[in-house]
């Protein structure tokens, strides 16, 4: 039996999480936080693609502001990375990838990209999954991950499937995209069925990536590259040029190529899958008591149901009361119904980001 080609993960840790205030800020966003046990949902992803039978080292693509966690969060569980690349601003998903891409070794090597702010609870299945993409990605397809919903959810965009399977693989053509719906479309697309979340994760060789950046969003394979002739290497961290980054049209890959491209491919998955979004989407992956409550660090609740308490060092008592979050953080104290977690990033801009 041939043996597949190894996968060089890319895994994406820009993100700010505004929605997990006041836990995630923007010196420790969420994906360096531990909100679901000992370790961090960065530190799970890079623990996601350690298998040297299927992966490579991965390539790391961050803020320089958050590179001493990072750093730090990599010791803390023995990773290592071929490339860190840290960006000097923010310019979304599809300049991300593309440094990834310009930084692969190879221009036929296959690169898994993967947010490292991320819950994946089934990580066999969604190995699984992987390793029987390769062959559609290696024919020049753009294989994107479509997470089976559970629910007619509004906060994640869908994918439409095409009719047939790709060559016998469990990948399909990808009929359309569909920006993130109301309640009513939502509930539309899970009973005619054929519809996935969007979970932002993707397979493709590095030079089908960019073939299909140099047609339709020339714009910031030029930057990019740019950024990276004129890079700065110091202590093995990359940083590229930053006035030639900045430059970066700021698209998601999204709506930079996949809406856009003629062979893109999704395969279907169904591995407990999270972005653990919001306080809501938290609530929603975690074991309850009871009565219903989620309880994460030092509370206790009496006669009360549907609640979720988030509280390591601050010691918080419920009575009576149903459906709220309530989470603590140093000097700060967030209250709010469920269901409107999804509101918090109005807080920061109230009361400051810190």
């Amino acid at each position: 039996m041939t043996q597949p080609p190894l996968i060089t993960p890319v895994v994406l840790s820009g993100g700010s999480g505004t929605r997990l205030w006041p836990l995630s800020t923007p010196d420790r966003p969420k994906q360096f936080l531990d909100l679901l046990g000992p370790i961090s949902m960065f530190q799970l992803t890079l623990q996601r693609c350690v298998d040297q039978r299927i992966y490579r080292k991965p390539v790391i693509v961050g803020s320089a502001r958050h590179i001493d966690v990072m750093q730090t969060q990599m010791q803390e569980v023995s990773a290592n990375a071929s490339t860190i690349i840290l960006e000097p601003c923010a310019r979304n998903t599809a300049p991300a990838i593309t440094l990834a891409a310009l930084a692969a070794e190879n221009p036929s090597d296959l690169l898994l990209v993967m947010p490292s702010d991320h819950i994946i609870k089934n990580v066999a299945e969604f190995q699984e999954a992987v390793l029987a993409s390769i062959p559609v990605a290696q024919s020049g397809s753009l294989v994107t991950f479509g997470i089976e919903p559970t629910g007619p959810a509004t906060g994640y965009g869908y994918i439409q499937q095409g009719d047939a399977t790709i060559d016998g693989t469990r990948s399909l053509p990808v009929k359309s995209f569909v920006e993130k719906p109301n309640r009513a479309n939502a509930e539309k697309m899970l009973a005619d069925g054929g519809y996935y979340w969007n979970a932002g994760i993707f397979l493709f060789r590095a030079d089908s990536y960019q073939a299909a950046l140099n047609k339709y969003s020339p714009e910031i394979l030029s930057a990019c590259r740019s950024a990276m002739d004129r890079k700065r290497t110091e202590n093995g961290l990359w940083y590229p040029d930053p006035e030639a980054f900045a430059s970066a049209p700021s698209d998601s890959i999204d709506y930079a190529i996949m809406e856009k491209a003629e062979t893109v491919s999704v395969t279907p998955v169904n591995p407990g899958w999270s972005d653990v979004g919001s306080w809501d989407a938290l609530f929603d992956i975690c074991d309850r008591d009871e009565h219903s409550n989620v309880i994460l660090g030092k509370a206790a609740a009496i006669d009360s149901s549907n609640n979720l308490v988030h509280s390591p060092d601050l010691e918080v008592a419920i009575l009576g009361v149903e459906n709220l979050v309530i989470v603590t953080h140093g000097n700060k104290v967030l209250v709010l119904p469920r269901g409107r977690s999804q509101e918090v990033q109005n807080i920061m801009q109230k009361f400051g980001r810190d």
